[in-house]
């Protein structure tokens, strides 16, 4: 772990990056001018952080990837953003460029062309780190599989910037741990001020960022004043340079002085006894007596430049305040992207077809989307060649494949579920398992805050491709730890969809739809239709479709009709291993039983359902 103090820096580098932090702390002082005006919208600003922020933005290209924190606002600055454009985020207006008004400031999300990608950032604290992963992760790929060549040092590089308090997040440990084991072309720029919100660094850590990234030893480690503009310049461009060309991770660890408020919200004066010292570690005053005594600026030209960069803020913040408000029916729009299937296509039985279990349809599934589209790729824990998952799901796919495209992960779910945010981000078309549905818990938040929103709080820029089978119920003697029904919980996230199909061929057709859907998909599948073992299961098992059958989401499949009408009559409702209990019940009333198998629980087929109890008067829902 190296220092990093000044170096020669060009004159033109320095002003242009001075410009940048005098409208960033222009803009926060404007900020508080206007604090009852302001202080509705929750935000936090970049004061005492502006240098390293500054530069490290001004080393993005537009073929790189930021996940910043919303503290980094000088940051977005320095990379090509206008005061405006961040300001109308503040004030949620129709025009707010990252997120039409649905996120508060310093939330970016950013797919232009002509400037970096930034995904959708969440406010929990630390969360962008394992997507940050996953798109270095997908880029690592797309390189390995020849699917990007770059030009020599254009190569793109990944920046997950954090707060120092983010360090102590578990999410925060697993997208380091993979950083380090995959060996990823990523930067860490973690922002020490050492505080989080009221503790300070004294009562909740026992070392920095730094500490921690001992134990990733891949990762190399810098260390910098971050109040020091020409050092922090020099680091960044040299550490740029490396990743660049020899694609391995560093972390570089910052320390700054937090002068503004935590947020809008909590202010420094309640609780801050070291507001004296923190102002003596401003970075502005001291970049401007570096550019005064480097006789690069004098005093009439520096108040000149801060005048006119003022003057131009308090434009900016006008026209943004009087800027259009959000039409009420567009906040309603985003919440699913448009799926390209909406038809059932293929034959779901060929004449010459064979009798296969459910468990093959799924593999032969996968089988079939990984050789046909390289962008696919598996991702889980056991799903590699040695095992080929716990319940030979996977099996034979890290041998067809190999390593770099079937590829076992530590026990890690919310890096699992939220590096698919990333892969996604990049063009690809994760398919990742977590291997029981009792373990989906610790990937919950990466599924409820990342994928499941990132479509909507991106205003339609950043839909998350993401397929994750996960393996459910009970079976054999699993007891309460790998027997659980989640799909209640899952069937309430808002933003993915959920299939949980009764046999083999409404499997394989439903994986390849949830292939080519732009949407997060879970997809359960039941343990005990696997293999068909359990007595009455044997439907479970059928004729494997075509290579191109493919089902829609939310279209139901009629079991049985109630075909004595005359009589009393009830629809059961039901979906995978229900199918069965329904179809062993209804043995003992022939003909006034009708069986809906849903299929898919999110999109339900309500039509479906109406239909059915219209014909019966009855409903019995199973689950």
């Amino acid at each position: 772990m190296s220092q990093h103090s000044s170096t020669s820096i060009s004159t033109d580098k320095l002003v242009a990056a001075y410009k940048t932090m005098r409208t960033a702390r222009s803009m926060s002082d404007l900020f508080e001018e206007h604090a009852k005006l302001t202080s509705k919208y929750v935000h936090a600003c970049s004061n005492g952080h502006e240098a390293i922020q500054v530069a490290a933005g001004s080393m993005l290209k537009s073929q790189d990837w930021l996940s910043c924190y919303y503290r980094d606002d000088s940051m977005l600055l320095s990379m090509g953003l206008k005061p405006e454009e961040l300001i109308l985020q503040l004030f949620a207006k129709r025009d707010d460029p990252f997120s039409g008004g649905r996120t508060y400031y310093c939330h970016p999300s950013l797919n232009r062309p002509d400037l970096p990608k930034i995904p959708h950032q969440s406010s929990a604290t630390g969360m962008q780190a394992i997507p940050a992963a996953g798109v270095a992760m997908g880029l690592q790929y797309r390189e390995q599989q020849r699917l990007d060549k770059w030009d020599k040092g254009e190569a793109p590089v990944v920046m997950c910037s954090l707060g120092d308090a983010a360090i102590t997040e578990g999410e925060v440990s697993e997208a380091l741990y993979m950083t380090a084991l995959k060996k990823l072309p990523m930067i860490w720029l973690v922002q020490d001020n050492e505080w989080d919100i009221s503790a300070h660094a004294s009562e909740i850590r026992f070392g920095d960022a730094t500490t921690m990234a001992a134990g990733f030893p891949p990762i190399e480690v810098r260390k910098v004043d971050g109040t020091d503009l020409p050092a922090c310049l020099a680091l960044m461009q040299e550490v740029f340079d490396i990743v660049r060309e020899e694609r391995r991770p560093f972390l570089i660890h910052a320390t700054v002085p937090l002068l503004g408020h935590h947020t809008s919200g909590v202010r420094k004066e309640f609780y801050r006894d070291d507001l004296e010292e923190a102002s003596a570690r401003d970075p502005l005053p001291r970049i401007e007596n570096y550019l005064l005594d480097g006789e690069i600026l004098d005093s009439t030209s520096l108040a000149l430049l801060k005048a006119e960069i003022e003057n131009g803020v308090v434009e900016s913040f006008e026209k943004a305040r009087n800027a259009e408000e959000p039409i009420f029916t567009e906040l309603l729009e985003h919440i699913y992207a448009p799926t390209p299937i909406t038809e059932e296509k293929g034959t779901r039985e060929p004449k010459d077809g064979e009798t296969t279990l459910m468990v093959d349809c799924a593999l032969h599934a996968i089988q079939e989307i990984m050789t046909e589209y390289p962008e696919s790729l598996l991702y889980g824990q056991d799903v590699g060649k040695r095992l080929g998952g716990v319940f030979r799901e996977t099996a034979t796919l890290g041998n067809k494949f190999g390593d770099d495209r079937v590829f076992n992960t530590p026990i890690q779910e919310a890096f699992i579920i939220g590096s698919t945010v990333g892969m996604s981000c990049v063009g690809l078309k994760p398919i990742v398992e977590v291997q029981f549905a009792d373990y989906l818990w610790p990937g919950l938040n990466q599924l409820f805050s990342e994928l499941s929103r990132s479509y909507f709080l991106s205003n339609g820029k950043w839909p998350v491709h993401s397929l994750i089978r996960v393996p459910i119920g009970a079976y054999g003697s699993g007891g309460p730890y790998h027997s659980s029904s989640i799909e209640s919980v899952l069937a309430n996230i808002r933003g993915i969809k959920v299939a949980y199909p009764s046999n083999g061929a409404d499997l394989k057709g439903l994986l390849k739809s949830a292939f080519h859907d732009p949407n997060p998909v879970v997809v359960l599948e039941h343990k005990g239709l696997y293999w068909s073992k359990i007595p009455g299961t044997e439907a479970a098992k059928c004729i494997e479709p075509s290579e191109d059958y493919i089902i829609p989401f939310g279209k139901a499949r009629t079991v049985i009709s109630a075909t004595d009408t005359e009589n009393p009559c009830c629809s059961i409702i039901t979906y995978g291993r229900g199918v069965y209990w329904a179809i062993e019940a209804a043995k003992e009333y022939p003909g006034v039983v009708e069986i809906i198998d849903l299929r898919t629980i999110v999109p339900v087929d309500f039509e479906a359902i109406s239909s059915s109890i219209k014909r019966t008067n009855r409903c019995l829902i199973l689950s």
